[in-house]
Parts: structure tokens; sequence; C-alpha cells
């Protein structure tokens, strides 16, 4: 079977389409198998190599994942030399685990067929335009690619073999009909529980705290009482979405002469082919043309690529830059006519040009208004870029105020109110705009105004130039404004103290029978309630870690509410509950599906144990 692919790895069409399906198995991580490495390596598994192609490869993918997934985070993140270290670390490692999975598969000898490889190239979604495939995207996408048939095929062939194994450690995991029945009576369990509640709020109002105490409080939790660094910022931003500009007749006629290509299509061709071992049976098939046959019978019949052979020998439209140079070599250029026979790489072709599509160009009256926009922008952002080399200028010259600033902007620097770290006011909120007041470049001596800030520049063609107007350092606040803080923070911490004693006390009491207890404690139990295991709260994870009651008699306990209060718990009965089917299925799903999770985790921990792994100077690095 692996012969017939190497036979279709010559076919014109059947390379554009192996060509695209490397270019996405690149992109989401099959092109490592196709990377080798000469030289020093990142790790050898059981004598199989990594190389450190395969390494950066992994650890670019990654990276760009990240600076995807966290946006603008990711820019501080990539600044930290651990994190990136880390990164790289997990890229090996997830390398490592590929080649051990794929290195276990071949012991298990799982195959996949030379047909489900086929079929995987047919079927993939990269390759077609609804629903169908297109040739000419094929040859779009493909253009530089120079990975052969046989690479990507055996890629392809370790990546599905990899999937039959995870499918199949997967599909071990099950559950039992009267296990599934006992859990769903556990997962639905209800209980029905009576609650008494100390008021620490209440309790918080009768306690004292003396001065001597605040006073010390203060002194061992001064941490606690810090004033964070803190700014005044004065600001003027540039933006060019504000700059208004106009276009007249001349300019938008300039922009639409310069840039015609952007509202048009070049001459579109589409061809048909007939490919041929021979040359001998090219010129057959050449005669056999000329005396009136039918090019897509004889393509059908003789021509040796199967897929254009499918369509007839049509190959699509087909734009200059996604044209093949064995048609561009054919020399065809009236519809209808009919190439010679065309040497090339593959073999022989018969070439015949079917259609012509001119190149066509959109009038001016037609795009006109996109274009008055477009001149605008262009306009605003020439404008834009020469104010902020007067504004850089005036800020650059006169350092000890931004009124030169102001002059050379036309308006009025903003001024923030007081903000720290955390507060940064919503106008200034760019990396860059942080990094530049909280660095402490613009900071002057004992806190007071240090020089401008160079021209900050940000997304979306905006600038800012500021100064720190005033900085506060980080300091620990005076005692007098927190001692009414901490009297309370006292005072709260003494009720809390007093409630769980006084419901420990409670507690043993209930225990021991005397069910007169809370009555004495000026307490009662609330009316019942039942509580399911869907509740997070306090009370209902509570409830549900008592034991179970014995008859006629009530299991106690302690929780706290939401509002911190103690509460005294009686579980007075457990009943268990069913589960609609649909929702037992799913539970089971999930069961099986996070067991069948550890037992791969557990495979790969194995196999990993086992392996022997060498790393080399590209890891270290």
């Amino acid at each position: 079977m692996m012969d017939n692919l190497r036979a279709a790895s010559n076919h014109v069409v059947l390379k554009i389409i192996l060509g695209l399906i490397i270019l996405s198995f690149v992109l989401t991580g099959v092109g490592e198998f196709l990377v080798g490495g000469n030289g020093d390596y990142a790790a050898k598994v059981n004598g199989q190599e990594i190389s450190r192609a395969q390494l950066e490869r992994a650890f670019s993918s990654e990276r760009s994942r990240q600076q995807q997934m966290l946006g603008e985070q990711f820019s501080q993140l990539a600044g930290n030399e651990g994190y990136m270290q880390q990164m790289r670390q997990q890229a090996l490692s997830q390398l490592v685990d590929e080649v051990l999975l794929d290195q276990y598969a071949k012991d298990l000898k799982l195959a996949i067929s030379d047909d489900q490889i086929k079929q995987a190239i047919f079927t993939q979604p990269a390759f077609q335009t609804d629903g169908k495939f297109d040739n000419a995207k094929y040859l779009a996408l493909i253009g530089n690619m120079g990975f052969t048939a046989d690479q990507y095929a055996e890629a392809l062939r370790k990546q599905l073999t990899t999937q039959q194994l995870v499918t199949a450690v997967a599909g071990t995991d099950f559950m039992l009909s009267g296990e599934a029945d006992s859990l769903a009576a556990l997962v639905s369990q209800q209980r029905s529980v009576r609650t008494a509640t100390i008021d620490v709020t209440k309790l918080t109002a009768q306690q004292q705290a003396s001065d001597e105490e605040i006073k010390n409080y203060y002194e061992q939790h001064k941490n606690d009482f810090m004033a964070p660094e803190q700014f005044r910022v004065s600001y003027i931003k540039l933006d060019a979405a504000n700059m208004q500009e106009t276009a007249s007749d001349s300019d938008i006629q300039s922009w639409y002469d310069e840039h015609k290509a952007e509202f048009g299509q070049p001459q579109r061709n589409r061809y048909s082919i007939i490919q041929t071992k021979t040359e001998a049976d090219a010129q057959a098939i050449v005669d056999q043309l000329k005396n009136g046959a039918d090019f897509a019978a004889l393509a059908k019949e003789k021509s040796v690529d199967p897929i254009s052979r499918r369509n007839g020998g049509d190959m699509g439209w087909l734009e200059p830059s996604t044209t093949p140079d064995e048609l561009k070599e054919a020399n065809l250029t009236s519809k209808g006519q009919l190439s010679g026979v065309v040497k090339s790489s593959v073999g022989f072709l018969v070439v015949r040009l079917d259609d012509i599509q001119p190149e066509q160009i959109k009038p001016l009256a037609e795009v006109r208004d996109s274009i008055i926009d477009k001149v605008k922008q262009e306009k605003a952002v020439d404008a834009y870029y020469k104010l902020q080399s007067k504004v850089s200028d005036a800020a650059s010259n006169n350092t000890e105020s931004l009124a030169g600033a102001e002059q050379a902007a036309g308006v009025k620097a903003v001024e923030t109110s007081w903000f720290d770290r955390d507060s940064l006011p919503a106008e200034l909120n760019f990396d860059a705009v942080k990094q530049a007041i909280f660095n402490g470049g613009l900071v002057g001596e004992n806190g007071a105004p240090g020089s401008n800030s160079d021209i900050i520049t940000v997304d979306g063609d905006r600038a800012f130039v500021l100064r720190i107007s005033e900085h506060k350092a980080e300091a620990v606040k005076p005692f007098a404004e927190v001692q009414a803080q901490i009297t309370g923070t006292i005072k709260r911490n003494k009720a809390e103290k007093q409630a769980r004693t006084d419901a420990d006390k409670i507690l043993a009491e209930l225990k021991a029978g005397k069910d007169d207890a809370l009555k004495a404690a000026g307490l009662s139990f609330a009316d019942a309630k039942t509580l399911t295991r869907t509740g997070q709260d306090p009370l209902t994870q509570a409830a549900f870690a008592l034991p179970q009651p014995a008859k006629d008699k009530a299991s106690y306990g302690i929780s706290e509410d939401m509002q911190g209060n103690v509460v005294l718990l009686a579980l007075d009965k457990v009943e268990a509950g069913t589960l609609p089917e649909q929702q037992k299925q799913a539970m089971v799903r999930g069961v099986t599906q996070n067991n069948a999770q550890i037992a791969f985790e557990a495979l790969l921990s194995n196999l990993r144990k086992e392996a022997k792994v060498k790393y080399g100077a590209a890891a270290q690095q």
C-alpha cells in the first residue's frame, strides 16, 4: 500500500493536497515528527532523538498559543526568564511524552492502514470549499511547502496511531449498573437539618478592647496597615482617530491610481490535465484529442493523477501565483487551446486551457466612498506623527513642566486624582504607560516631581507624554488612622472565640443527651430544612460531613454561616435520592471519563519511569 502512496506522491494535484495537509499539521504540532536534527539534540528517548529544531518549534508554538490566550499580560510574563524557561521545559516534556506514546503504540503493534490515511487526507476541512475538494485552494496554500508525500504519510500515520492508543485507553473504564444506582443515590442524597445560630455580631458589641491591646496589635501587625505607593499624574494624549482631515478629488484619484490592484482580481485561467507515465502515452492522447476524442472521458480513463482524474482532468480556476510551472510552460493563451506533450518532474502532461477570466478592476465611482475614508485616515495618521514629533521635542526641551508640550499639542494636560498600582485610571491602562509610571524613572527626590516622560506610543495610533506631579512612597498608616479598624478587629476576634467556646460547650451537652442545653443558652433550633449536595455553602458541607443519626436521635455538629456566625447543626434524617436517567447517564460518563484520564496519566507515568531519557545540549540551554 505504501508503494501506492509513493507513486501518488508524483502526481501534481496530490502534491498540492499533501503540502496543504502538512502545513495544517505543522501548525498544530504534527510537523514535529518531520523535523530531524544534526549536531546537538534536545533529548534521546530510549535511543530515539528529539532534535533541537523540534524543541524550538514546539516552544514557539506554545509561546504563540499563550500570547494569543493571555494578550497584553503575556508581555509581562515573557520578561520573566524563569517563566519562559518553565514553558520551554513543558514543551520538551510534551515532546518526550509524544515519543513514548508512539513507541508504546509500536510495541502493541497498533497500525493505521493506507486507506485510513487517504480518508484522513480527503476529509480534511482545510482542503475543502463548500464541503468539496478545492484544487485551487490546495495549490494556493502549499506553494512553498517542501515536504514529500512519504514524510507526510508517516507523520499522519504516527498521529492517528497515537489517537488510536488514547481512544483504546479511554475506553477501558466502565461502571456496573448497580454501582451507577448506588452512586446516583449517594449523589442525590438529602439531609434534614435544624440549625441554631450564635450571632457573632451581637457578641462583638459586648466586647471590650483596651488601649494596650489596640497598640500591641498595631505594633504586631504593621504590615497589614501599609498605604501603597501613590501617584498623581499629568498627561497629554494624542490620538490619530480624533484628527479631522479632508479628502480632495485629486487625493482620491491619486490613491485610486496607486492602489488599483486592491480593487480587482488578476487574470484567472481554468486548466484540465491528463497525466501519463511515459511520453509515448502522452503523445497517443494528444493524437486522439486532435482526432476529436473527448478530453474529460480520456482523463477519467487514462490519467494517472487520481484527484484530477475524478473531475475529468479539471484543475479549477488558477491565478498566476497559484499556477504550477508545468502549466505556465505550456504557453496556452486562448480558450480551448491544447498543448503538446509537456515534460514535468512527475511524468508527462497533456494540458488544455478551458477558460479565461480577464483581469477586472472596479471603477472609481464604485469604490469612491471607501477611498475617501482611507485617504482621511492616512492623512490623519501623517498629521498625528508630525504632531507627535513636535510634542516630543517640546517635552524634551522643557522638562520642568508640560507647558511647552501643551502649546505644541494645542490642548491642556489632564491631571489625575491619587491612584496606586491597583487603581490606575482606565485612560492610562496600557502596559507601556504603566511601565513609565511605576518603574521609578519619573519620580524626583523625596517625592518631588521628576522630568517629563518620552513620547509613549500604544496600540491604535495613540501616544502619551506625561509627568508625575505628586508621589507618596509606600508607608505604614499612622496609628490614629487605623485605631478604629483595629478596635473592631479585636472585638470581633474575641466574639468569635467566645462563640466557638459556647458552641463547643453546648455541643458536648447535646451529645450527652442534655436536650435543654440550647434553652439554657438562650438559643433554639429553627425548623428543619432539607439540604442537597449541590449546595456549596459551609453549612451544607458540614451537614454532609456529619455521621448518619441513630434511630430517633439527632447527629450534632458545628459550622459557620456565610456571615461568619457560629452555627449548631442537628441532623435528623438522611434519605437516598434519585436522579433522572439522563442525569444519571451524564454522571456515569463524567466518572468514567475521569477514571480514563487517571488511567491514561498512570500509563504515561509508567512509560516515563521505565524510559531511558538522555537530555542534550539543546535542553540544557
